[in-house]
């Protein structure tokens, strides 16, 4: 099995599969994180592809893989929904955009690399299927500090990157997190 790691970079993700071959491959799975397009997904809710859309491109996800995803995963208590992901090549921060985005589209969630996941399995002729976790839902907006919290590389920034910020934004990002699953418990 392969697994790529293209830290929500669309064009990386793209240079990246031009290395695999197809053949080689039995399916695509797209999977990550998401932000919230549909108002009732909490953070931590689970998102299993009935479809993705970019733009005039649509892909349908292949059922059989879909089901398998499910049955397969351990999910714990989380609950999922099957629906829409929204292809996009900027991270939708604020919440008016992703109220947009759900307007055009009709998608339950949006992310940086399902599309991308979804015209290779097309054009290779391989079933795809994107399972995606709500980080952010559309009642909030990303935080800049969740934006910076990932290397070029998909490795998660260490309290010692500058880039980073020392503790106090580890400490923030804690926080963030915690607030998040308080919040999606107390909806």
């Amino acid at each position: 099995m392969a697994v790529i790691c293209s830290s929500s970079d669309p064009q990386q993700l793209r240079a990246l599969l031009t290395v695999l071959d197809p053949a080689t491959i039995r399916g695509v799975i797209s999977f990550g994180v998401a932000g919230g397009l549909d108002p009732s997904l909490k953070s931590g809710d689970v998102v299993v592809a009935t479809e993705v859309t970019a733009g005039d491109d649509r892909w349908l996800a292949g059922f059989a893989l879909n089901e398998e995803l499910i049955a397969n995963v351990a999910l714990g208590r989380r609950r999922v929904i099957r629906g829409g992901l929204a292809g996009v090549e900027d991270v939708v921060v604020a919440q008016s955009g992703k109220a947009a985005l759900r307007l055009e589209t009709g998608a339950a969630a949006v992310d940086m690399e399902s599309h991308i996941a979804a015209a290779y399995a097309a054009e290779a002729g391989l079933p795809f299927a994107a399972l995606r976790v709500i980080s952010d839902p559309a009642s909030r907006a990303l935080p800049a500090l969740a934006r910076s919290a990932i290397k070029p590389n998909g490795d998660n920034r260490s309290e010692e990157d500058p880039a980073w910020r020392g503790p106090q934004s580890a400490d923030a990002a804690r926080v963030g997190l915690d607030r998040n699953r308080f919040q999606s418990r107390a909806a």
